[in-house]
């Protein structure tokens, strides 16, 4: 007992920021030791506490007493009376008894008033009102409650098939405020009148519902629907334009399927010379396959009838049949209403039924709840206690003490989420103000709080222990100061290095149009275009592009000419071209890049009309070329390895319904690459689409918006690396380096999904690999830790602490995951089991203090490690590497995936 005075007296004026409970927790676990040793449950271990105090003050009070009976403070705060009237084999009996915690059961209840309701009846209620009756029951009627009432919750069961304990994490919902009137016993009557008329309306309900199933799911077979939807169907096959053939009539048995082309379809031109693609006209039934484009609404042909319609209908019929249709549906919605109208009357009937003021004047208010995380072998746990003075709910986790709200609360009381839920409820008699109304000092009339609350022995015991912290703080302070001053004299020693003559050059950010000269999509993008098209407009207003073309050429001519080189470089899907370029004017990385292959295509492609019409149209050609080919790749569905995407920005910005002023000056850059000047007919194109970019009006390009879509792109282009790199370490089994990678892929790509369908990767895959590797680095660090060994035991503890217990947060933020839910109590799970097993004392005391963190309840993201540095790739390389590690996934599929 003197142990627990100081342990509160500490917890009330102690300067620590945590009270060590150690001294008092050993005299308790020795008093409260089972003969078996085993690991009590904590309802039990309540029991035990509670009949320990009042038996201490029991001894206390009759030390103290003066003739008087003894008054034991236990026995008038925590327990209460009980009426226990019943039947038993046809006879009668009331039995009064006392109570402490009162036990309810969970499992089958969706709130705490049904589990006082089924606590407070047992058996056959109808015997218990009748003179003759052989069956037994019995009520309990509160006659007595205490100021704080504890409700104990069973959440656990015995699994007789398993043979082991286990947990129910059903929802139960309690409210703030508890009204005990109907279970009193002064009030016995009229809550039996009640319960009648509840289970009267009970049974009413349960016909009204059944009524109402036979509307909402109509039919005789498997499958049924609402009556509503079947007569309005009914109506529009009636309505529909009669068709006056067979369905099947109109169809030529000998057409191809469609959607497919046969052989025959097409006359070939080595047998029969028929007319060119180009004089075909465009109603010809034959044309090519259809291909599903995810961006092209699906029209159906005008003569196909949208529904089935009836072959034979004469106008009286169908007016005989309108009108029956109508009125039926009519009828059945108003059924439909009345009933569910009907229901909802019911259930408020049944909630009021208690609410009268006769029945609201014993109110009880939840003062705290104790909070059990895990399963029924272990576990974690914690308690939200109501502070009355500052109106808020608290909570308490070992020794950290936070605000919290009644929302908390609920999410991680109730049950039903994850697997933390309350197996100990605490109400207060809300008209017992003593329970919480502050001390007054009787000299001076003022309040008193912290220390001034205390006895004097108490006081003088606090503060000999906050003189004992203020001198432990000041040898810390001492022995820091003096680490601090042997850190100095040991720099001072040591001889300095020469700084380096200059800084490091750093790597440029990888440019994925691969112009370096045109695409800078830096802060300074704005005013260099605005500044190029002001200087183009002031010197001539109407100026064509034939004349700009002259004007680079010209200026060109005038510098020194550089040393030319000749190159011969294969780009694939193209062909082998041999180039003559200026000194480091060719980037052979460029040439090799899908943007580059799909440009040089369009040139060639619009060769004849460059050569009929000069370089200007065969520009205007070969542009179209390319945005045609771009958009088909956009409307594609290629498999994950062929992300056209990271192929093209262009097709990105298509998928994501960009403004058309975005996509073409990015086409246009595209097309004024100065690696593009390898021959005539390529270096005549550029200059055109140089030329039209600098004619581009300041107002006719929002470069703002401009600049935001290709950041957008650069960030799905970091979250590709991210996702790349994480996946490739994943499958060289580095689980430490490839977690992080993983971590920013899938945080990166939740952003930009949350922008639209199109502007990320698959979040399910990411998903699952960042939930494997916590899984594979969990069991490691596991492992590690049943070794034993000292070194390898706390190398798991860092896994755990460093890398796993920080990314928790981020698979419980969102409850619909419930992969990652489940990985989670995997996870926790694993750690939990070692609480039954003998272990070394060492290992024990790692694993309690390491417990809380695993299993801290709280959704709230700590800081991370910055994001892990990306190396740079080149759109070419970036495409391969990405192609290889996807294709590799589609060969070995993930488990779970």
């Amino acid at each position: 007992m003197r142990e627990l005075r100081y342990l509160f007296a500490l917890l009330v004026g102690s300067k620590r920021k945590y009270v060590d409970p150690s001294r008092a927790v050993e005299i308790l676990k020795d008093a409260f030791k089972s003969n078996d040793s085993q690991q009590q449950d904590v309802s039990e271990f309540t029991h035990k506490l509670l009949d320990w105090l009042e038996d201490a003050f029991q001894i206390k009070a009759e030390e103290e007493r003066d003739g008087e009976k003894p008054k034991n403070p236990m026995v008038e705060l925590f327990y209460g009376r009980f009426l226990a009237v019943g039947v038993l084999e046809g006879k009668k009996f009331e039995n009064t008894e006392m109570f402490g915690q009162y036990p309810l059961q969970v499992n089958g209840f969706k709130d705490l008033h049904e589990c006082l309701e089924a606590a407070m009846i047992e058996g056959e209620i109808e015997s218990l009102h009748s003179e003759n009756s052989g069956k037994s029951g019995q009520e309990h009627w509160f006659t007595e409650l205490p100021p704080v009432l504890t409700f104990e919750l069973s959440r656990f069961e015995f699994n007789q098939a398993l043979g082991r304990p286990e947990k129910i994490h059903n929802k139960l919902e309690f409210p703030p405020i508890l009204y005990l009137d109907r279970y009193m016993h002064k009030n016995r009557e009229i809550t039996r009148i009640k319960r009648d008329e509840i289970k009267r309306l009970k049974e009413y309900l349960t016909v009204l519902q059944q009524r109402l199933e036979r509307y909402l799911s109509y039919g005789s077979g498997p499958k049924r629907f609402p009556l509503v939807d079947v007569l309005q169907y009914a109506l529009e096959f009636a309505s529909s334009k009669p068709v006056c053939t067979s369905p099947i009539d109109d169809i030529d048995a000998s057409a191809p399927p469609s959607g497919t082309v046969t052989a025959q379809t097409i006359p070939s031109t080595t047998d029969q010379q028929g007319p060119s693609s180009s004089e075909i006209p465009s109603t010809s039934p034959v044309q090519r396959s259809v291909i599903h484009k995810p961006f092209t609404q699906s029209r159906i042909p005008p003569d196909l009838p949208m529904h089935p319609a009836p072959r034979h209908i004469t106008e009286e019929e169908l007016s005989v049949l309108e009108g029956c249709l109508h009125r039926w549906r009519t009828e059945v919605e108003n059924d439909t209403r009345d009933l569910q109208e009907s229901i909802s009357r019911i259930h408020r009937t049944i909630e009021l039924m208690y609410s009268d003021k006769s029945m609201v004047q014993v109110p009880y208010r939840l003062h705290a709840v104790l909070v059990h995380e895990g399963q029924a072998n272990a576990g974690h746990y914690w308690a939200y206690i109501y502070d009355h003075h500052q109106r808020r709910w608290m909570k308490y986790n070992d020794i950290s003490v936070t605000k919290s709200t009644w929302e908390e609360l609920e999410r991680d009381s109730f049950g039903g989420y994850r697997n933390a839920s309350a197996y100990c409820l605490m109400y207060i008699n809300d008209k017992e103000q003593f329970l919480i109304q502050e001390e007054f000092n009787k000299e001076t009339g003022q309040m008193l709080v912290g220390m001034d609350t205390l006895p004097p022995d108490l006081k003088d015991y606090v503060k000999e222990d906050n003189k004992r912290f203020e001198k432990e703080l000041e040898e810390w302070d001492a022995e820091l100061a003096q680490k601090v001053q042997q850190e100095k004299l040991l720099a001072s020693q040591t001889p300095r290095m020469p700084a380096p003559s200059s800084a490091p050059v750093q790597a440029g950010e990888p440019e994925y149009l691969e112009q370096p000269s045109r695409t800078d999509l830096s802060k300074h993008l704005k005013e260099d275009s605005v500044r190029a098209i002001t200087k183009a407009l002031a010197e001539q207003e109407d100026r064509s592009p034939e004349t700009v073309m002259q004007m680079s050429s010209d200026n060109t001519s005038a510098q020194p000419a550089p040393n030319p080189r000749v190159v011969e470089v294969a780009i694939p899907d193209v062909g082998t071209f041999v180039i003559e370029s200026e000194e480091g004017g060719y980037d052979d990385e460029v040439m090799l890049t899908p943007n580059m292959q799909g440009i040089i295509m369009a040139i060639g492609k619009a060769r004849n009309v460059y050569d009929r019409c000069g370089p200007e149209a065969g520009f205007f050609k070969a542009i179209k070329f390319e945005y045609a080919r771009l958009l088909k790749l956009a409307q594609d569905d290629p498999p994950p390895e062929c992300d056209y995407r990271l192929h093209h920005a262009v097709v990105y910005f298509m998928q994501n319904e960009a403004p058309k002023k975005i996509i073409e000056r990015t086409l246009l850059e595209q097309f004024g690459d100065h690696n593009l000047s390898f021959d005539e007919r390529c270096r005549n194109i550029m200059k055109v689409a140089q030329a039209k970019l600098e004619m581009i009006k300041p107002d006719e390009v929002n470069m703002e918006e401009y600049e935001r879509w290709h950041q957008e792109y650069r960030n799905y282009r970091e979250t590709t690396m991210y996702l790349m790199v994480g996946l490739e370490l994943f499958q060289k089994k580095s689980y430490m380096e490839a977690l992080l990678y993983l971590i920013y892929a899938y945080q990166n790509n939740k952003e930009l999904l949350s922008k639209g369908l199109y502007r990320g990767h698959d979040e399910e895959l990411i998903s699952h690999y960042r939930r494997e590797c916590l899984l594979k680095l969990n069991e490691h660090a596991a492992a590690l830790f049943e070794s034993g060994d000292d070194q390898e035991v706390n190398n798991g503890l860092i896994v755990m602490n460093e890398l796993i217990v920080p990314c928790l947060p981020l698979l419980l933020v969102d409850e619909t995951e419930e992969k990652d839910i489940a990985a989670v109590e995997d996870m926790r799970n694993r750690w939990c089991s070692y609480l039954g097993q003998e272990m070394e004392p060492n290992l024990q005391e790692k694993l309690t203090d390491f417990l809380p963190k695993l299993l801290d309840c709280s959704t709230e993201i700590k800081g991370f490690n910055d994001p892990p540095k990306l190396p740079s790739y080149s759109t070419h390389e970036l495409c391969e590497r990405f192609a290889r590690i996807m294709l590799s996934l589609s060969r070995t599929p993930a488990d779970g995936r």
